[in-house]
């Protein structure tokens, strides 16, 4: 079975597909720097290049389509007159090549927020317009820390389409699994890194109260706008794509050297990146601190296609056999 990524970031979705036989042939991703590291790491033809400006026809065909797009707001008169008022809008890319291509499956994933943005009309065009292609669909809200087993809280919406309903029948989400991954097993709380993640007295107007409220060496912390949070459950909060600036809300720790912030690094692991996924050194922090907050946690992923890949290879199994 062969796929093709949109919106691909570093390709988490497509790692994923992959480590259950799934290739992805062919990916599209607009942000440069995202699209360096992609490259590292897969090594099939990324298109770096805005979606609205590539043509159906220079897409190859494939079998499941695979998109982790952002979330936007529709104009209903607009998605009432047809594509062309909406182009603006992400999610009408990604249905124009469903239309002209017709891939068995449809992947996506999304902000659990896009369940109820703009008042569930968002939800209501995405799933209407599936349906008005054929697709059968299923979806579900999942945290990583209950459906990954890796230590954070992170919650997703995703969405699987099937053009045969044989195939959607036999569908399901996975189910949720114990967690026995702990942050330790994660980041290294023990060994001295680069001194640039270190927070100090001198950098840090708020450092004061860092020291006095972080105690506990087994959890993150944030630093809110005026206090410090712990965060209790002892899972990583949901990383985001501006822990790289400094500010408030990036994930802190109690290291044996010292309180420090996640390393790049740390971050993709959180997301459940393997170790050897590759970091480019050349392009600053910031990037590659928001490439891990875009990203998507690629044990949820793996789980949800394997389920995928079951669900197709019964149904051509029935249809072998009904020959």
């Amino acid at each position: 079975m062969k796929a093709i990524g949109l919106f691909a970031g570093v390709g988490g979705i497509e790692l994923g597909f992959k480590q259950n036989g799934i290739e992805t042939i062919w990916a599209n991703e607009i942000d440069e720097k995202a699209s360096i590291t992609y490259k590292l790491n897969h090594d099939h033809e990324l298109i770096a290049e805005d979606i609205n400006n590539v043509d159906s026809d220079d897409i190859p065909d494939m079998d499941i389509l695979l998109a982790g797009f952002p979330c936007q707001a529709f104009s209903i008169a607009g998605y009432r007159k047809g594509f062309e008022d909406e182009r603006g809008n992400v999610f009408f890319q990604v249905a124009r090549i469903l239309r002209d291509k017709r891939p068995q499956v449809v992947f996506l994933e999304n902000v659990k927020n896009m369940v109820s943005h703009d008042g569930g009309n968002t939800f209501r065009v995405i799933l209407d317009t599936l349906h008005q292609y054929g697709y059968h669909v299923k979806e579900k809200v999942m945290n990583a820390s209950e459906y990954g087993n890796v230590p954070q809280n992170r919650e997703r919406i995703y969405i699987v389409g099937f053009l045969d309903k044989n195939a959607y029948r036999n569908f399901e989400f996975p189910d949720p699994i114990p967690l026995t991954k702990t942050l330790r097993d994660i980041i290294d709380f023990d060994t001295k890194v680069d001194d640039k993640y270190y927070y100090t007295k001198e950098k840090y107007k708020f450092y004061d109260q860092l020291e006095e409220a972080m105690v506990n060496p087994d959890t993150l912390y944030q630093w809110r706008r005026v206090y410090v949070r712990e965060n209790k459950s002892n899972l990583s909060p949901t990383l985001t794509a501006n822990m790289g600036t400094g500010g408030h809300n990036v994930p802190l720790l109690l290291a044996k050297h010292g309180i420090r912030k996640l390393t790049p690094k740390e971050c993709f692991m959180l997301q459940g990146f393997p170790e050897d996924f590759i970091l480019p050194e050349d392009i600053a922090q910031s990037h590659l601190y928001k490439q891990a907050g875009n990203s998507v946690v690629v044990p949820v992923i793996n789980r949800i296609a394997q389920n995928i890949y079951s669900a197709i290879l019964e149904n051509h199994h029935l249809e072998t056999v009904s020959i």
